[in-house]
């Protein structure tokens, strides 16, 4: 074949093929649209578009590595700070301190 297809943009796979409209990686399994926007959104549990200074709430008793602390659910974390990683939300919660946090579990409420 003579297609030159982009790599992956979730893992730099350069086994990319496609499938209809989308392309898919074999390797990690992520799907996207050709000519989609290499910038990832980072969305909540729920899929709202999170930015930096959001105030989200924690939906689920996380458990701080290390301690004996809990963050419980129903928290709410105000001026959080989104950065690349597994970890993508920085934040400071009132009590426990400087956190980083998943954006799986949390979600995005109104000031």
């Amino acid at each position: 074949m003579t297609d030159n297809l982009p790599p992956c943009p979730a893992c730099s796979s350069a086994y990319t093929y496609q499938v209809d409209a989308l392309l898919n990686c074999p390797e990690c399994g992520h799907e996207w649209a050709p000519g989609a926007a290499a910038e990832d959104v980072i969305r909540d549990s729920v899929g709202n578009p999170l930015a930096d200074g959001d105030t989200v709430t924690v939906i689920k008793d996380l458990k701080l590595k290390g301690t004996s602390t809990v963050v419980k659910v129903g928290t709410k974390v105000r001026n959080i700070r989104l950065v690349p990683g597994d970890h993508d939300i920085d934040c400071k919660i009132p009590g426990v301190g400087q956190i980083g946090l998943k954006s799986q579990f949390v979600k995005r409420v109104a000031d």
